[in-house]
């Protein structure tokens, strides 16, 4: 059994309640021990430097008690401990993942616009998080696009060919072992080029987009090799689709249990954490669970 634990995100809300049942499922997977964690804020619209004129709730948390409730009677349950913690839940939650293996969240809470699809702490925990951080969100989503698809369960990742996440496609690769799943590995290429010319230049050579699908379908090839190594139970296919990346995978997240995407690495004109685009535009519309996963400590 790994000892670093599984976080479940709770507070009270149907939101976190399916965050929890998603991270029993991994504890279970993973042979680890569930950690339920209430993060309290009171009140919700005060400063962190401005002390509450009303005492929080007492430490016998009673999100966790319902929980408790929630949860009784079940059988073959893996170690569950609980704590309640005080602060800034997108911050505790995030400081929370550098002991964990993984945190789970719902995409809503408590608080907030209901009419939002993706809440605050969710994506503070997503874009903070020194763990893989799964939001989960609510069923029934609309999801767009055509993504054929065999059937069966299907885990997908997203690569980007020019700069790929070997911790991402780690990540997917072992999640698919643990579900008995499929692998898809989206590594899309845009289409149609972008040109620009200032007045007077000349057009450059007409690019082939059988050529540019070609080089990127040898490239993703190339980095999922070594993956295939370590899992070869695994049945990954790589896909190269033209157009928007983000589109690509959110249409692949119907019926599909999982995708996998990673973070932005760093920069050093940029050195705050920052998901990307795609990975911002998947949590907000993607039908299916979402992983986000955070570059090695290296490569930060």
């Amino acid at each position: 059994m790994s000892s670093q634990p599984v976080i479940a995100a709770v507070d009270g809300s149907d939101d976190s309640l399916r965050a929890l049942e998603w991270a029993l499922d991994a504890a279970h997977r993973r042979e680890a021990p569930l950690r339920v964690v209430h993060v309290r804020q009171y009140p919700m619209w005060a400063q962190p430097e401005v002390l509450a004129a009303a005492p929080p709730e007492p430490a016998q948390s009673l999100v966790l008690d319902q929980v408790r409730e929630h949860l009784a009677g079940r059988g073959a349950l893996p170690p569950v401990d609980y704590t309640a913690l005080d602060g800034a839940p997108g911050a505790v939650l995030a400081e929370l993942g550098a002991t964990a293996q993984l945190v789970v969240l719902g995409s809503r809470g408590r608080g907030g616009f209901a009419s939002l699809l993706l809440g605050s702490n969710s994506q503070a925990v997503a874009r903070d998080a020194e763990c893989p951080v799964v939001v989960v969100p609510r069923p029934g989503k609309e999801v767009h696009g055509d993504y054929p698809a065999a059937s069966g369960p299907r885990v997908v990742v997203g690569l980007h060919a020019d700069s790929p996440d070997e911790t991402t496609l780690g990540f997917a690769f072992a999640e698919a072992a643990m579900r008995g799943a499929r692998l898809d590995v989206v590594a899309a290429y845009p289409w149609p080029l972008q040109t620009w010319m200032l007045p007077g230049e000349m057009p450059g050579p007409q690019v082939d987009q059988e050529a540019i699908a070609h080089e990127t379908l040898a490239l993703a090839e190339g980095f999922v090799a070594p993956h295939r190594k370590v899992h070869p139970e695994v049945s990954a296919e790589v896909r190269v689709p033209a157009g928007d990346a983000a589109g690509h995978l959110v249409a692949a997240s119907r019926d599909t249990e999982l995708v996998v995407v990673g973070r932005h690495r760093r920069r050093l004109l940029a050195p705050a954490r920052m998901m990307g685009s795609v990975t911002q535009a998947v949590l907000l519309h993607a039908g299916c669970p979402v992983a986000v996963v955070p570059p090695a400590p290296s490569e930060e």
